[in-house]
């Protein structure tokens, strides 16, 4: 667009959201777009303007757009693109009736959401129920979308050599720069249901975040609300550290603020005389408002850990881990539910460590589940606990039945907080395949090592100026590794935990929808449901 003439991008939700998630308004008002609107809402004609059309190749983003030219254009010209594959007869369509006005038509192989730097998701949470109840109806073709989705991602990676081996199935005749693993949902059962005490995952553990926007008060009793992403840079410091650090950070950022200009206080920094500090600094109210966020939220998140996730999670963890803090071997797992069962804690949590009992003994029998089941007071609800067998984890057993539990990495010499001993199964898997020591009965299609993580370092021919690691890493190595069913929060820390010591790979994670406990539970729930009464479900909850 060399003219001056001003923009418009349209675009359904979808790609709205992907659009959003990659640049900001300041980065499309740069290009001379000034308005950005839905494609689905009436909107005006301005026919001296040219339009940008960003969306998903459906017949309802394709219907919307020709309707916008067929009668009566618009708009002066279209600029077209596809977040993914355009179907013949919708590209059709749109030539019989909007060919003079197409400029460009082009499909950007694009459909998933870059969630975070190194987490990606392709928003389809509805996924779980087609993949993993029984009376799905479309699972073969959930397969087939996510499988393609995830073929974009490859390329829009750059890596050629993952595109090739996923559309033709065949092993890697050379060695890649990348190892692409998939896993499901029920390899760990464990980790999305505990409670965890690092901020990012305690936070939407335990507060009603929607749409990444935690909403809260002031001190002054107004509604606030904050969006929790990449560009809340303390957030992106914040996330993966353990509680008990978050709120000494914030402090430690706060007074790097007020020391730089020169501002000296001799009162202890709260929420509540922060309103003093921004009065003396008016111009810096933006930088405090920031952090006061996150004071807000540590303290929500430690309200709740005090009146009751404290004492859960050292039940939990010996569950988790199978001994306790100083390293016993749990014998009797019912000695370590059992007070929880006895406390008023609520019904969730109660399940939660209930699963995570039947986990550590990877199954229990119909007599003990039924007085499990008795003592919570879920005999109509019981389906948060049988329909785990869906994904493949034990629940009823025999008792003379034997599984053999996958071998953990020992942890033992790890410095970590004593209830935070337990370390996902996913980070095992990670750090395995980095070190080329993945077992390949268990793995038995993986492609070979890159020679990058063999402590060569990350090799790229592209950089022109000094690399930080972090371009290093995306430049070199990577490993991606998609989870069928939802990531958790622990898990995504991972990704980033593995890189940051591995430093010559970058690992990736994704899948279908980002979990918490409580929407992994409500999903799990809802598996033995007939198709009609899911969807009666979410038209109660949308309505």
């Amino acid at each position: 667009f060399q003219d001056s003439q001003l923009k418009v991008v349209y675009s359904e939700q979808m790609s709205d959201d992907l659009l959003s998630s990659c640049c900001k308004m300041s980065d499309l008002m740069s290009e001379k777009i000034t308005i950005v609107e839905d494609l689905f809402k009436s909107r005006e004609p301005v026919p001296e303007m040219k339009a940008i059309y960003f969306m998903s190749p459906t017949a309802k983003c394709v219907d919307a757009f020709i309707a916008d030219f067929k009668t009566k254009p618009k708009y002066k010209a279209a600029y077209v693109y596809f977040t993914d594959y355009c179907p013949d007869d919708l590209f059709n369509n749109m030539k019989l009736y909007c060919a003079k006005y197409i400029r460009v038509c082009k499909e950007i192989n694009m459909c998933f959401m870059p969630q975070e730097a190194q987490v990606f998701t392709f928003d389809n949470p509805g996924a779980f129920q087609s993949i993993y109840s029984p009376n799905s109806q479309d699972k073969k073709k959930t397969l087939e979308t996510l499988a393609d989705q995830l073929v974009t991602l490859c390329a829009t990676l750059d890596e050629a050599d993952l595109v090739s081996q996923l559309t033709t199935h065949l092993s890697p005749q050379g060695k890649t720069q990348a190892q692409l693993l998939i896993v499901e949902r029920g390899f760990d059962p464990v980790s999305p249901i505990l409670h965890e005490l690092t901020y990012q995952a305690m936070a939407y553990d335990l507060i009603d975040i929607q749409n990444d926007t935690y909403k809260y008060k002031g001190k002054d009793g107004s509604e606030k609300q904050a969006v929790l992403n990449e560009e809340d840079m303390l957030w992106v410091r914040l996330r993966h550290k353990h509680i008990a650090e978050v709120s000494d950070c914030v402090f430690s950022y706060l007074k790097c603020v007020t020391k730089k200009h020169v501002i000296a206080f001799s009162f202890q920094i709260t929420i509540s005389n922060l309103a003093q500090m921004m009065k003396k600094m008016p111009s810096f109210r933006k930088q405090i408002t920031e952090k006061t966020v996150h004071l807000q939220l540590a303290e929500d998140c430690m309200q709740h850990y005090s009146n009751n996730v404290e004492k859960l999670c050292k039940a939990e963890q010996d569950l988790a881990v199978g001994s306790d803090v100083e390293g016993v071997k749990v014998k009797d797992p019912m000695r370590t539910l059992l007070p929880v069962l006895l406390h008023p804690y609520s019904t969730h949590d109660k399940i939660r460590a209930v699963l995570l009992y039947i986990f550590s003994l990877s199954g229990t029998t119909d007599e003990n589940l039924s007085k499990l089941i008795q003592h919570v007071k879920i005999e109509e609800e019981r389906e948060y606990i049988l329909n785990w067998k869906e994904l493949g984890v034990p629940i009823i057993t025999s008792p003379s039945f034997f599984s053999r539990k996958p071998s953990r990495r020992d942890r033992s010499q790890e410095q970590t907080y004593n209830l935070s001993r337990w370390t996902p199964v996913i980070k095992d898997v990670m750090e395995d395949a980095v070190e080329n020591k993945l077992d390949t009965k268990e793995w038995p299609h993986q492609s070979e090592c890159p020679a990058a993580w063999n402590g060569s370092g990350a090799v790229s021919a592209r950089q022109k100026h000094k690399a930080s690691a972090q371009d290093e890493r995306r430049t070199g190595s990577r490993l991606i590794i998609f989870v069928l069913g939802g990531i958790c929060f622990s898990e995504m820390r991972s990704a980033y935990e593995v890189t940051q010591a591995v430093k010559s790979c970058e690992v990736i994670i994704g899948s279908s929808h980002i979990l918490t406990p409580t929407s992994l539970l409500d999903d799990i729930k809802a598996l033995s449901k007939r198709p009609m009464e899911i969807l009666t479900i979410d038209e109660r909850s949308n309505a």
